[in-house]
C-alpha cells in the first residue's frame, strides 16, 4: 500500500510515527514545510523518519504546484492522510489516490470549522475541543465525517496541554480507521451544514492583550497562545511584554477608581496583580523580547506601572 502524508509539526511528527508502526509496509510519501522561527523544529525529524522508513520526503507548501504536477500523474497513491497542514490542496491532488483524501481536524465539525480550531475554542473559554476525520471536500472543512472524538479543556489548561490531549485522539483515530481506510470501507456521514460556525486566521497583533477588556477573556487569550505558541503580549515602557502564564483570583478589592492595564498589587515571588476591565489577574511568568522569562513581580514592581502604554 502508497500512502501520502501532508503533515507539519510536531503533531505530523508523532502521526507518521504510529503512521509507520501500524502499517510498516505502506511506503509512505510525506510532504511538509519549514517551521516558523517560533514553533518548535519538525521538518528535518519528519525527513529523516521518512527516509528512514523507505519513503519519499518532499519539501513544499504548494502541493498543487506545477512542478509537482508530473509526480501526481505518474506516482500511484492509495491513500492520502492530512495532519495539521495549513494550505490550500487542489482536487488535482486530492483526487489522486484510489482510496481518496481524508482530513484531521481540531475540532467537532461542523463546529469551529477554519483556522486555529483549539486556540478559538480557548479563547471562547469552552469546556471542550475534539477532533474530526472526514473526507476531504471542495468546500473547506465540510467533507462527510469518517470519526471524531470530544476532548475536554479544563479551566485551568493551557493550550500545550490540550495539544498534546488532541494529538493522542488523533493517535486513536488513526488506530481505529486506517484498515477501513486503506481498504475503502471507512464509514462516511454528512456534516450538517446549517450548523457550521467558522473561525478567522490569527495573526501575530490578534494576540495583543486589550486591558479594558474582561478578566475571563484576558485571562483564556492568555492560555490559548501560551507555548508552543508566540503567546499573548502587551507594552511596557515601550517594550513588547509576553504574558506567559496568569491566575484568576478568587478574592479581588472592589475597585471603583480603575485603570485597565494598572498594577495594584506586586507579590514577592508569586507575581503582580494587574486591573481588567472588570477584575484582576495575579500575571506570574513574563518576557521582555529576547529576554529571560521571569516572575512578574521581578518587572512590575509599583502601583504605578501601567500595562498597555
Amino acid at each position: 500500500m502508497r500512502v501520502a502524508l501532508l503533515c507539519a509539526t510536531r503533531r505530523g511528527l508523532a502521526f507518521l510515527n504510529r503512521l509507520i508502526e501500524l502499517s510498516p509496509d505502506s511506503s509512505p510519501v510525506v510532504f511538509s514545510f519549514r517551521e516558523e522561527p517560533w514553533e518548535p523544529p519538525f521538518l528535518d525529524d519528519l525527513q529523516s523518519l521518512t527516509v528512514a522508513a523507505g519513503g519519499q520526503f518532499f519539501e513544499t507548501k504548494q502541493v498543487g504546484a506545477v512542478r509537482w504536477s508530473q509526480f501526481w500523474e505518474t506516482t500511484p497513491l492509495d491513500l492520502m492522510l492530512v495532519v495539521s497542514w495549513r494550505y490550500m490542496i487542489p482536487p488535482s491532488v486530492y483526487q489522486r489516490p484510489r482510496q481518496g483524501t481524508f482530513v484531521f481536524h481540531d475540532s467537532l465539525l461542523p463546529k469551529y470549522r477554519g483556522f486555529s480550531p483549539t486556540v478559538w475554542a480557548m479563547i471562547n473559554g469552552e469546556d471542550h475541543t475534539g477532533v474530526t476525520l472526514f473526507r476531504i471536500a471542495e468546500e473547506v472543512d465540510a467533507g462527510p465525517i469518517v470519526d471524531q472524538e470530544s476532548v475536554p479543556i479544563q479551566p485551568s489548561d493551557t493550550i500545550g496541554v490540550i495539544l498534546d490531549r488532541v494529538t493522542g485522539v488523533y493517535l486513536a483515530l488513526l488506530e481505529r480507521r486506517l484498515d477501513s481506510l486503506l481498504s475503502g470501507n471507512a464509514p462516511c456521514h454528512p456534516q450538517d451544514h446549517a450548523a457550521a460556525t467558522y473561525t478567522c486566521k490569527r495573526g501575530p497583533e490578534d494576540n495583543r492583550i486589550s486591558w479594558s477588556g474582561s478578566t475571563e477573556d484576558t485571562y483564556n487569550l492568555i492560555r490559548a497562545v501560551a507555548q508552543p505558541y508566540p503567546g499573548a503580549f502587551t507594552y511596557f515602557r515601550g517594550r513588547q511584554l509576553k504574558i506567559w502564564s496568569a491566575e484568576r483570583l478568587t478574592q479581588e478589592r472592589a475597585y471603583i477608581g480603575r485603570i485597565p492595564g494598572r498594577v495594584v498589587e506586586v507579590r514577592q515571588g508569586a507575581g503582580s496583580v494587574v486591573l481588567t476591565g472588570d477584575g484582576a489577574l495575579l500575571l506570574k511568568a513574563v518576557q521582555f523580547e529576547n529576554g529571560p522569562v521571569v516572575c512578574a513581580a521581578s518587572l512590575l514592581k509599583s502601583v504605578l506601572d501601567t500595562l498597555g502604554t
